[in-house]
């Protein structure tokens, strides 16, 4: 198990400003990697309320369980590995293995349980830059697809002023962006209504 702070920023992109962002980068297709994530949550919601995420991420034919919680700056993750019979079962029952994503969720769950809500597929491209690492990303979910550019880093304020000072040398309009598990559910009401 292990727990990270995560502290990014993010904004949605334009197809163009995308392919100008490979471009800036030099960025070319062979650099994306696939990776899937599978969410979770209860019928009701309970994590996204409380504003949290949980995940099992496919990644280079590995498998990680990431429970997301809310920090005083940025996002706690704890991630756990997994063997690929504790994914299926997940994805079947949302029975979680024991240990500490397990035991974080259940402080949160007081009534219902865990069910797998479905995946999105990201192609994705990383790169150092100035304090942090650039990630770019296109993603396919339910019927949908968008990009996206994050800035991680380890300081709020000197990320902060970078990732602004990149978009506006590019020209790219800054777009409050929520995350993607946020994207995924806004698109899986819109496919109910």
């Amino acid at each position: 198990m292990t727990e990270e702070l995560e502290i990014e920023f993010k904004n949605l992109l334009s197809q163009e400003h995308f392919h100008s962002l490979c471009n800036y980068f030099s960025l070319s297709e062979q650099d994306f990697k696939q990776q899937v994530n599978h969410y979770f949550d209860t019928d009701s919601f309970t994590l996204k309320d409380a504003g949290c995420a949980l995940r099992i991420r496919e990644k280079n034919s590995k498998d990680i369980l990431t429970f997301k919680q809310p920090a005083a700056v940025g996002i706690l993750e704890t991630h756990q590995p997994l063997h690929a019979q504790e994914k299926e079962i997940a994805l079947h029952t949302g029975e979680l293995p024991p240990g500490p994503v397990q035991e974080k969720v259940e402080k949160l769950i007081v009534e219902g349980k865990l069910a797998y809500f479905g995946s999105l597929t990201t192609f994705r491209a990383e790169k150092k830059y100035k304090s942090g690492l650039i990630v770019l990303d296109y993603s396919r979910y339910l019927n949908k697809e968008d990009y996206e550019i994050e800035f991680e880093v380890s300081d709020y304020d000197t990320g902060r002023e970078q990732f602004a000072d990149l978009l506006s040398s590019l020209n790219i309009p800054f777009t409050k962006t929520k995350n993607k598990v946020r994207r995924f559910y806004e698109q899986k009401y819109q496919s109910f209504q």
